[in-house]
């Protein structure tokens, strides 16, 4: 059994049927991560220069070297470099760089692959709404996507990539929100996969189809 099949459907997360009033019955403090504004940039990048090191396996390849692929390694970038200029109305231009770790497979002349790892930095400047000041800050967050199938080797450790990107950023704060709740959710015993191989034989006929007919 799971939340998707459970049969107390009034204990389980989804959609609510009539009143959602019917049913609260406390309020709750949950200490949850409050987004207070978010905006996605996609854009593709060519001729990023990225180093690799912690190449796997240890062995020195053997060059020239391929680059095959490479994709982000977290979906969490790193911000850095940021700079928040206070606007009217609430509102801020956010100016920082996001890094993104990454991990590149390349092949050398003997077609042996390796991997190693790298990072790309994806500048921001954009104008996003901010929290007013308070004993706890916001933090500025970034969701990150890269994936990359064009590329080339320069020299040594460096490559050349190009890359699709896709960067979330966020101004968000850890706080306690004060929730309407159904009370506590009903947990149901997990319900274990099995493979019944007997089934598909015992289902068979025990004699071929008559295809005569009266």
């Amino acid at each position: 059994m799971s939340f998707n099949n459970n049969s107390r459907p009034e204990r389980m997360p989804g959609i609510i049927n009539g009143n959602p009033a019917n049913g609260l019955c406390e309020r709750v403090a949950l200490q949850v991560t409050k987004v207070f504004d978010a905006g996605i940039a996609q854009q593709h990048m060519d001729n990023v220069a990225v180093t690799v090191g912690n190449v796997v396996p240890d062995t020195p390849p053997t060059e020239p070297l391929t680059f095959l692929s490479a994709r982000s390694l977290s979906s969490t970038g790193v911000v850095t470099d940021l700079d928040v200029t206070p606007l009217p109305e609430g509102m801020a231009r956010v100016k920082c760089n996001i890094v993104i770790p990454i991990e590149v497979l390349f092949s050398d002349s003997t077609t042996t692959t390796f991997s190693g790892t790298g990072t790309v930095t994806v500048p921001q400047d954009v104008v996003m709404r901010v929290p007013g000041e308070s004993l706890i800050p916001y933090e500025v967050m970034a969701s990150v996507n890269l994936v990359s199938s064009e590329g080339s080797w320069t020299a040594d450790d460096l490559f050349s990539v190009s890359c699709c990107v896709t960067t979330i950023l966020k101004v968000a704060m850890d706080v306690e929100m004060l929730l309407p709740t159904y009370g506590y959710a009903f947990i149901p015993p997990a319900q274990n996969y099995k493979e019944e191989v007997c089934d598909g034989v015992f289902d068979m006929p025990l004699y071929p189809v008559n295809n005569c007919r009266r």
